[in-house]
């Protein structure tokens, strides 16, 4: 079973050998298409067969091919014959978060560093700072980024992890004698990296579900295979662990191994102080034995003298207290959601047109949606220049009004200049209804000069929202060096919304929760890039909820009307 994510690996592997080889135009053509397939719900072999791989975004004739190569054979040539071109080491350091082609290049051939391990050894020795370019600085931020890159080498983005869940979930629930079955773990709680996958299964006869689950067709390898508890890892690598328990037993089961441990240990010990013992079968008595509860989660934390707590919640950060007082929030959800003000179309580096855009948004129920290609400094992504813009907002205009049901906004994403001013004209921006303002280039400033252009920035009175305001993509790029208490007390005071938005994790849950307490508002956004991008909103949604957000603290939860109360300028 060839799964979207080995196809994106192939394209994020040619891109870091075309990196290390220099050719920087088919890299981003190769990364763009390996981002879009990661992003796809929908399976690229049903994609392929209705001739549709073109419509991807990214995906051109070459491209396409190569797709429908690996669908036949399981690999492609292309990829072995640049293989052969480069040490697998190097590939590997290329993968550091920030660290270059013309630093991985500068380190071999200075220093004959070939893999991480040598690269280890090197940063131990000091002796990347003598290098001519670099520096201790530069040192320092290699050694960092490392340890970044290790950590996370054995987690996979959640986006990632979802969507292959989702697969075998489906495959699962076809099998007879399952009742209920649900994700657990890291997944459950929507953790924005996830270590391996756990499932949880109630059912009266488990012997033919865990044989058909160590017999799906993308197992490489079966770890362990028992009557209530199998083990499998997937052809990329990825563990899925498999608990069948009886259903009496399915609440208590599904609250322990949703997790997370910090939480169940608090819940433990509150249950040891009452004389009882919470385990994966139920809350029960130590005395007697008898069952207090097991069947629902519910049941279980309100005999704890709790209300339930959402998964999102359980990491021991407050969520325990709070749900004893009965004042945990009312967490947004998906459905919450009325419009989203980030999105991009064929006017820069979208694949879909405004119009498309707009009835997928439709499709979504929305009630609104803000069209936010890049201005003119973001060449690679097509920016529009003043007078490409207003000819964007012309055809915006138009087809809002053929539109009935949704009403379809001019934004644009403004790029802000190492100086700290915008990428286009006050008179330009003046024409548009919402602007979102963002950092693409010149990120290795010092704190104090990223802050300064944030702040900046959002003095421009027509600045609305701040993107992705860390710079972070997990699993990819840390985040750069800026005060986020600074910004925030400026986007307070300025009226301009921080985002979290759903593609780049940033911001962060805890800073997402920061945000709440001193009284900000945020916009929760897909910053898609066609139309099936929007559905990444529950991504986007899932950090929110984590960082204890209500409907209420999300400005993209207002109708129309109270939303053009709180922008400046929507015409």
């Amino acid at each position: 079973m060839v799964q979207n994510r080995d196809i994106a690996r192939v394209f994020y592997e040619i891109a870091d050998i075309l990196d290390l080889l220099g050719d920087r135009f088919k890299t981003r053509a190769y990364r763009r298409a390996a981002r879009s397939i990661e992003g796809l719900s929908e399976h690229l072999a049903d994609i392929a067969a209705r001739g549709a791989l073109e419509e991807i975004p990214g995906v051109g004739k070459a491209i396409s091919g190569k797709i429908q190569e690996f669908l036949k054979t399981g690999k492609v040539k292309a990829l072995d014959e640049l293989r052969r071109k480069v040490s697998p080491g190097l590939i590997e350091i290329l993968r550091i978060p920030e660290v270059g082609p013309r630093t991985v290049q500068t380190l071999h051939e200075k220093l004959g560093i070939s893999t991480i391990e040598e690269l280890q050894k090197a940063l131990e020795e000091h002796r990347i700072r003598d290098l001519p370019g670099f520096g201790e600085r530069s040192e320092e931020s290699i050694r960092r980024n490392l340890e970044l890159y290790l950590k996370q080498r054995q987690r996979r983005p959640l986006s990632s992890a979802y969507h292959l869940a989702q697969k075998l979930l489906k495959i699962l629930r076809e099998v007879p004698g399952v009742e209920q079955i649900e994700p657990a773990g890291s997944l459950r709680r929507w953790r924005e990296t996830v270590g391996d996958l756990d499932i949880l299964i109630a059912s009266e006869k488990p012997v033919p579900i865990m044989k058909a689950f160590t017999e799906i067709s993308d197992v490489k390898q079966v770890l362990a295979h028992g009557s209530t508890k199998s083990s499998i890892i997937l052809s990329d690598g990825m563990q899925v662990d498999l608990r069948v328990v009886k259903p009496e037993n399915f609440g208590a089961a599904l609250q322990y191994f949703t997790g997370s441990k910090a939480h169940n240990i608090v819940l433990r010990r509150i249950a040891q102080k009452r004389k009882w013992k919470l385990s994966e079968y139920s809350l029960s008595d130590t005395k007697d034995g008898s069952v207090i509860a097991q069947r629902t989660e519910a049941e279980i934390y309100e005999a704890l003298g709790m209300s339930w707590v959402p998964p999102e919640l359980r990491e021991d950060t407050g969520e325990i207290e709070a749900a004893q007082k009965n004042q945990l929030p009312k967490l947004v959800e998906l459905g919450d959601i009325r419009g989203d003000l980030h999105v991009h179309t064929k006017w820069s580096d979208g694949r879909d047109t405004v119009e498309a855009m707009a009835k997928a948004a439709i499709q979504r129920g929305y009630e609104y949606i803000v069209i936010s290609d890049h201005s003119k400094r973001v060449r690679i992504a097509k920016g529009l220049a003043e007078e490409k813009l207003r000819e964007q907002i012309e055809e915006i205009r138009k087809i809002d009004e053929a539109l009935t049901d949704i009403r379809i906004l001019s934004g644009v994403e403004v790029e802000i200049l190492s100086d700290g001013t915008l990428d286009l004209t006050d008179d330009a921006l003046a024409e548009t209804d919402v602007v979102t303002a963002s950092i693409h280039f010149d990120t290795r400033g010092s704190e104090e000069e990223m802050t300064e252009r944030f702040l900046q920035a959002m003095e421009n009175k027509y600045v609305d929202i701040l993107a992705h305001p860390t710079g972070r993509l997990v699993g990819q790029r840390p985040s750069y060096s800026v005060n986020l208490d600074k910004l925030m007390e400026a986007a307070k005071r300025h009226g301009v919304f921080l985002e979290i938005n759903s593609y780049r994790f940033d911001l962060s849950a805890v800073e997402a929760r920061r945000a709440r307490e001193r009284g900000l508002k945020l916009a929760v956004n897909s910053d898609a890039h066609w139309a099936m991008g929007l559905e990444i909103m529950k991504f986007g949604v899932a950090v929110a909820r984590r960082g204890w957000l209500e409907a209420g603290d999300v400005i993209n939860t207002l109708s129309f009307t109270k939303l053009r109360q709180i922008f400046k300028h929507i015409h």
